[in-house]
């Protein structure tokens, strides 16, 4: 009795979702009055369709290799895929659509695990540091009496 409750429920949210959605929608744009219940039907759909295909994603999430051997020093490897790359974050952004943050999160990572290789790192600190960066603005500081 409760699923039943459950699922009226839920109906009623997503239908008040979707109407909210319809709101906004033609508050911004022009459509006939004889449109609009056609507009909410498909975002309902859409958003109904939407709560089952999240669901499957979660439990076959499995790291393409293990997360404490994804680290070397002149590469990383992504969790999601197996590649290996010198820097995960674009990777991350443009194929999945994941920030470093949610990465970290999604596999259980710690804060500090590293998006880019160490060696890497390394050889760009060098450089930056090589031509200036990172140094305050004035130059040196010089002692005259």
């Amino acid at each position: 009795m409760s699923d039943n409750n459950d699922g009226k429920g839920q109906r009623g949210a997503l239908l008040k979702m979707a109407a909210d959605i319809a709101t906004a929608y033609v508050g911004h744009n022009s459509l006939a009055p004889n449109q609009i219940g056609d507009l909410i039907q498909t975002i309902f759909r859409t958003l109904s369709g939407l709560d089952g295909a999240a669901a499957p994603e979660s439990p076959s999430a499995k790291p393409a290799v293990n997360p404490k051997r994804s680290v070397f020093p002149d590469y990383v490897i992504c969790l999601e895929d197996g590649k290996k790359l010198k820097m995960l974050k674009r990777h991350l952004r443009t194929t999945y659509g994941l920030t470093p943050d949610e990465y970290r999160v999604k596999w259980g990572l710690p804060a500090d695990y590293p998006m880019v290789a160490p060696n890497y790192a390394a050889q760009r600190s060098a450089f930056a540091k090589k031509i200036g960066l990172g140094r305050k603005a004035g130059g040196r500081k010089s002692r005259s009496k």
